[in-house]
């Protein structure tokens, strides 16, 4: 590990079983500023679109309301799914936020929809050209960021805005054009782990300085359900397995309450798909944390660790965040300081 590895945060708005979207909106603004509090380096929010359980679907607006319950920590997109838009809706929107927020704003990238056919049409985005637009989408955009005058047209918010690019990726696909384009690497282990390890060797092997980046920068996420005990801490990972049961059986909902006992309920079938799905993840003890993310960082050399994880009770959640903090700290201690992307 290279210099002192960063922790950051990725919440999803979950709304829960028995809970609404306001109701989500303020646990996620209080447990930004409890990031805040705790010293995590950012706090990112992804855009999901029709999924009752996520109420993130408008991004940049419920980052403005997480900006507001915070006041020096990094937020951002982690992330916008560009397909979705055009580069010039998305430029002003972060223009906007960097505007209310200088200094704060990340910009994570993603290339799939995040959603289905159904939505797209919704949004009405044309996606005959597919996914392969991604490349040209994401040149647009810094374009409109950098305030480019061959675009014909001036991004306003949006021109000269101090607004990081990220590439997200689940596959080497992303990493190779974090890769050409000289910007940091986002990758999603906490859901998509299989490729982690060959996405991160590419990105590095491949990786063209630019104008914002001048080495590789890895950022990997990880699920951390930590609690004072073994029992509660896998209590609180079972809302996270329900949810993951429910999205790859085709329904999906609001988070869902804890059960005891739930993973040794489940078939063999779908034991063996959350052992895959969430195999980056910790549940347990700061001790049982320390272990596993000290093992992560091992294998990764991760200049820094986004954690997520979805647990039902909010202070519940806040505790878990807090326990997986100590355990980074630990790890951390006596390191120098990183160089920021």
């Amino acid at each position: 590990m290279s210099g002192m590895t960063r922790f950051s945060l990725l919440d999803l708005v979950p709304v829960r079983e028995g809970g609404d979207v306001a109701s989500a909106l303020a646990q996620t603004a209080d447990l930004a500023a409890h990031a805040e509090r705790l010293g995590y380096h950012r706090f990112w929010v992804a855009e999901h679109h029709g999924m009752a359980g996520i109420a993130s679907a408008a991004t940049a607006v419920v980052l403005a309301h997480i900006g507001r319950a915070t006041s020096t920590m990094r937020i951002g997109a982690g992330g916008i799914m560009l397909p979705n838009h055009a580069p010039l809706v998305i430029a002003e929107q972060f223009g906007t936020l960097d505007a209310l927020f200088p200094g704060r704003i990340d910009l994570g990238l993603g290339r799939a929809p995040g959603s289905d056919q159904k939505v797209a049409q919704a949004i009405r985005r044309n996606l005959s050209g597919g996914v392969d637009q991604f490349p040209r989408d994401v040149m647009e955009l810094q374009a409109f960021l950098a305030g480019d005058d061959r675009l014909g047209i001036e991004a306003t918010p949006g021109a000269g805005a101090d607004v990081p690019l990220w590439i997200l990726g689940s596959s080497l696909y992303g990493a190779q054009l974090a890769a050409a384009l000289g910007l940091p690497y986002a990758f999603a282990s906490h859901f998509a782990p299989a490729a982690l390890d060959e996405a991160i060797a590419i990105y590095r092997r491949d990786f063209r300085p630019s104008a914002q980046l001048d080495r590789p920068y890895v950022m990997a996420a990880y699920n951390v359900f930590a609690a004072d005990s073994q029992e509660e801490a896998t209590l609180l990972a079972s809302s996270m397995q329900q949810a993951f049961v429910r999205l790859r059986t085709g329904q999906p909902g609001k988070l869902q309450p804890p059960v005891s006992g739930y993973l040794d309920s489940l078939p063999a079938p779908a034991r063996a798909m959350l052992a895959d799905v969430m195999s980056v993840s910790s549940i347990g003890t700061q001790q049982d944390v320390e272990r596993d993310l000290a093992a992560f960082l091992d294998r990764t050399q991760a200049d820094e660790i986004m954690l997520t994880g979805q647990i039902y009770d909010p202070e519940a959640r806040k505790h878990s965040f807090a326990i997986a903090m100590a355990a980074a700290q630990a790890i951390t201690a006596r390191a120098p300081e990183p160089v920021d992307p």
